[in-house]
């Protein structure tokens, strides 16, 4: 195993065999085989103990299934197998099933790039098989320092896949120890370049898309094999010391907020009625002006014409005036008396008493 379970070297079926198996470990476990191979023939053979031959017979069965036992292995279907022949890099073998040189010249160590991993910082994941997920300090690494010179706590997640398992065994001693220490580094560099308010609040989106571009950056010129998909901020508080403190201010904060939305909200619903009513008010005395103006034009034209006609003919235009103006008052007249202008006297011609009937 190379610095976490997730990578995983094979020499059988079931790709058992941990990362960093040395020689003398594998020649223990082929004498503990023969052993007991020698102890089996010595109960089975007369005598008791087998002869020279036997003991060669038994020797090279015993290499030969374990030989058989260590030639094949199976890579999953999320994963590759990257084959080092007597330690140096021979292959970069796809999922299924594939053989190899027996006996420790092929060793088979399955890299998961399909699979999406993680790093977590301040916290950490019931059930993660990956020692290199969880931190092992987690206080020291979320304890940062702003901008303003204030501290926060600061928790967040790396999310991650390997992309070249070549770069991610043989570049990097401790690949994923490494992504560890990079994240932190650019985190608080990132972090230190804000204020307090800035990190707990309004700045976390562009603190991720910051800190994700920096780490993959930095993870390329180390070509450690890897590419950053995510990097998500999680809880971010004050200190303990501080805590209730913080709290009464962003309570405070809330509180102000609330009360400019509300001065907003009658703002809105205020303002604009009085200036629909203003415009409104406005918009009747622009048509009211205009039809005043508009009518004294009219009459000013009307008069101007009947002056210029009355000026051509005027005996005429005199005579129309008084029958057009007859013709106006005559209508309202209940009761009309004409009379003759050659009668030297209209007396005789009223019959007052049934006028006053009349009128009654």
């Amino acid at each position: 195993m190379k610095g976490n379970n997730m990578i995983s070297q094979s020499t059988g079926p079931d790709n058992s065999g941990p990362w960093g198996q040395g020689p003398n470990d594998r020649s223990a476990d082929i004498d503990a085989f023969l052993r007991q191979g020698r102890r089996h023939l010595s109960g089975i053979l007369p005598g008791g103990s087998p002869p020279g031959r036997g003991l060669l017979i038994a020797v090279a069965l015993g290499l030969a299934a374990y030989g058989l036992w260590s030639s094949y292995y199976t890579v999953p279907s999320d994963s590759v197998a990257v084959i080092q022949r007597f330690g140096k890099f021979v292959a970069e073998v796809p999922p299924g099933l594939h053989f190899k040189f027996p006996l420790g010249i092929d060793t088979a160590t399955i890299v998961p790039v399909k699979r999406q991993l993680k790093q977590e910082f301040g916290f950490a994941t019931p059930g993660g098989n990956d020692p290199y997920q969880s931190p092992t300090d987690g206080r020291r690494e979320t304890e940062m320092v702003t901008g303003d010179l204030n501290a926060a706590l600061v928790e967040w997640v790396v999310q991650y896949r390997i992309s070249n398992p070549v770069k991610f065994l043989f570049e990097v001693r401790e690949p994923a120890a490494t992504l560890r220490y990079v994240s932190e580094s650019v985190m608080r560099e990132v972090v230190g370049d804000r204020t307090v308010d800035e990190v707990i609040t309004i700045g976390r989106q562009e603190i991720e898309s910051e800190a994700l571009l920096k780490m993959q950056a930095l993870a390329t010129k180390y070509a450690m094999g890897i590419s950053i998909d995510q990097v998500q901020l999680k809880n971010i508080n004050p200190p303990e010391p501080v805590q209730e403190s913080f709290n009464e201010v962003n309570q405070a904060q809330q509180e102000k907020e609330r009360l400019i939305n509300e001065a907003r909200r009658e703002y809105n619903k205020i303002i604009p009625l009085a200036e629909g009513e203003k415009d409104q008010r406005i918009r009747e005395a622009d048509g009211y002006r205009l039809k005043r103006i508009n009518e004294a034009e009219g009459d000013a034209a009307r008069f101007t014409a009947l002056l210029a006609e009355y000026l051509k003919a005027p005996d005429v235009t005199q005579r129309r005036i008084y029958i057009e103006t007859l013709q106006d008052v005559l209508p309202g007249i209940q009761s009309k008396i004409i009379v003759d202008g050659s009668t030297s006297s209209i007396l005789p011609l009223l019959n007052l008493d049934r006028q006053k009937e009349t009128s009654q």
